[in-house]
């Protein structure tokens, strides 16, 4: 069993690890750069340790030191999070030298997910479907000749990506060879990797991940669907479970496309397993992220599984005691990502000292952050302060549980993306669940508060959906029992109300 949890990691889901370790009785030990001396993750561990200046690649970023820190504290396992240093297969490899548990999947399966031609080849033998294209990395005059054969358009993408960094859509034959300069040159400044293949674009596909649990006793179970085609320059923006384009018969495909990929690298811990989904029903493996996903919440808001206590169990070298048929998904649950960022200004980074938070609650209502009154917000990190996350019996309430939620959520003091996702939420697309990877940047348009009342197909849709539960409400009123104040009461208070 495990005792005393480092977290090489900040903002939060550093805190949201501390909470889990808490709730386990596990000791927690945080870290933190000269930029995060007052952060909220210092000022919940039972124990905090700096680690280096503000930039990620003197502090975050510096393997030794973590290890050295959590040696020094008497930790035995480092939870990595997500981002940093959580993918990267010789930490867990150096933390495991050290005599430390590393929370999350073996070496082996990062590296084997973290490879994309590698994992292509992987999925392919174990049958799970992969989109078509090329199953190695190639030279330039390769890649010309197999373009062809492909058919546009195509995507010219990064082994080592991830992202959407070194990956370039093609159209047409003779922009190939451009492309192909353009990516090489841009995953080799950004994973110190040139090595592309190709693969054929799916358009109009949704991206839907699925969420795996794995023991070290040979149990791999999956957890349902994440909706995550709401991005923007290949970045999640908004994500809800269960997906509105996923039925029972695909989830359960799907499931077992996942549970069959995780077995293929010998996965252990949380995972999910990303698949493009097309018009048709079709799906096919994008990737692999072992690690902890930045909307795991969603899952645990439907299924009741904390994915960050599972882990650290698994860690500890417990069996999962969950069965595959234990697994049930209540409700919906939506998450929208609060970014430091102006979204009418073409999502300018902000930055500050925040003077000011008043954070929703109420029922179904979850914030995970790391944000408080006087704390800064620099460059040096993700822009996310916060995910806001509701859950509800029905997907049309937790989207109007979300707009009153989004209603109340108040940050002062830096631009934040709160706007973005009180109009995103409003949108026929969105409510409809009609939408796609490349609705948010090829068919939102980000409006003013004054040019909404314009929008009258949205809000046409908008009023359908409010109207559709008001009679909901009013047959539940009409078969309430008598005996409250009467209609005529009740009008003669609001009118006095109104009077003072």
């Amino acid at each position: 069993m495990l005792k005393k949890v480092l977290i090489a990691n900040r903002g939060e889901i550093a805190v949201r690890i501390i909470r889990a370790c808490r709730e386990l009785g596990l000791e927690s030990v945080a870290v933190y750069s000269d930029a995060d001396r007052s952060a909220m993750h210092v000022r919940q561990a039972g124990e905090a340790y700096p680690i280096g200046p503000a930039p990620a690649a003197e502090s975050y970023l510096r393997a030794d030191r973590l290890i050295e820190v959590a040696l020094a504290a008497g930790a035995d396992a480092i939870h990595p999070g997500y981002g940093f240093l959580s993918e990267r297969a010789e930490f867990a490899r150096a933390v495991a030298a050290a005599g430390l548990t590393f929370v999350g999947p073996p070496p082996e399966a990062i590296l084997a997910m973290g490879d994309k031609v590698r994992s292509r080849q992987a999925m392919i033998a174990a049958g799970v479907p992969v989109v078509p294209g090329t199953e190695k990395g190639l030279t330039d005059a390769e890649a010309l000749a197999a373009a062809a054969e492909i058919g546009f358009p195509l995507l010219i993408k990064a082994s080592a990506g991830g992202g959407g960094k070194g990956m370039r859509r093609v159209d047409r034959a003779e922009d190939v060879a451009g492309a192909l300069s353009a990516a090489r040159r841009e995953a080799a400044k950004a994973f110190g990797d040139d090595t592309i293949y190709l693969e054929k674009l799916v358009e109009g596909a949704r991206h839907v991940e699925i969420q795996v649990l794995a023991d070290t006793h040979g149990k791999v179970l999956h957890l349902g669907e994440r909706e995550c085609s709401m991005q923007r320059r290949h970045q999640k923006v908004l994500e809800e479970c269960p997906s509105p384009a996923v039925t029972p018969e695909i989830r359960e495909r799907m499931g077992a496309a996942a549970v069959a990929a995780a077995r293929a690298v010998n996965y252990v811990s949380a995972g999910t397993v990303e698949f493009l989904l097309d018009k048709h029903g079709d799906f096919y493996f994008l990737e692999m992220n072992t690690r902890l996903q930045v909307e795991h919440p969603v899952t645990e808001m439907v299924t009741g599984v904390d994915l960050v206590k599972q882990m650290l169990r698994i860690a500890g070298g417990r069996q999962l005691r969950l069965q595959q048929s234990d697994i049930e998904w209540n409700g919906h649950a939506i998450e929208c990502r609060i970014n430091a960022e102006d979204p009418y200004n073409n999502y300018l980074p902000s930055t500050g000292r925040i003077t000011g938070v008043t954070e929703p609650t109420g029922p179904g209502v979850r914030v995970d952050s790391a944000i408080f009154e006087g704390a800064e917000v620099s460059l040096y990190y993700d822009p996310m302060l916060a995910k806001l996350i509701v859950s509800a019996e029905s997907r049309p309430e937790a989207i109007l549980r979300m707009r009153r939620a989004l209603d109340e959520y108040r940050i002062a003091g830096v631009k934040t993306s709160i706007p973005l996702h009180q109009h995103l939420v409003n949108t026929t697309q969105f409510i409809a669940g009609n939408y796609d990877t490349g609705y948010l940047e090829s068919s939102f348009e980000m409006l003013h508060d004054t040019d909404r009342e314009a929008d009258r197909e949205r809000v046409a849709a908008i009023v359908a959906t409010l109207l559709a539960h008001q009679r909901r409400g009013e047959v539940i009123n009409r078969l309430a029992p008598a005996g409250g104040p009467s209609e005529w009461k009740l009008s003669g208070r609001r009118a006095a109300l109104r009077r003072l």
